[in-house]
């Protein structure tokens, strides 16, 4: 079993990244995905979450209108495009996958199963 983050980088304030989370290993449409973000000095905080086969979405409060997260199951892949990005969007950004969530997705980090590596992104000019 194998998530694969990418996409991270440096950007300015108002800039944009797109991540991507390739998954290996499992049935792809089984699980639902949830990206996490880890900022130094801070907790863990959820950012977005999208089910298995249905599309169903949440978004960090934080987050709402500036990110849009996406599934291309025949990829095994899932994005997570931020926009307006912040000074206070910097962290590290995980992916990860939850079994058996193909109609819904959680919003919790210990209801994930597996966890890619991360991706550093960093909102500095």
């Amino acid at each position: 079993v194998q998530l694969q983050a990418s996409g991270g980088g440096l950007v300015q304030p108002g800039g944009s990244l797109r991540l991507s989370c390739k998954g290996s290993g499992f049935t792809f449409d089984d699980v639902g995905i949830g990206w996490f973000r880890q900022a130094p000095g801070k907790s863990q905080e959820g950012v977005s979450c999208i089910s298995g086969i249905n599309d169903a979405k949440y978004y960090a409060d934080s987050m709402q209108g500036r990110a849009t997260i996406t599934r291309d199951n025949a990829e095994r892949t899932a994005y997570l495009q931020l926009n307006s990005l912040r000074p206070e969007d910097t962290g590290v950004y995980y992916c990860a996958a939850e079994r058996g969530a193909r109609t819904y997705c959680s919003h919790g980090a210990h209801e994930y199963d597996y966890w890619g590596q991360g991706t550093q992104v960093t909102v500095s000019s």
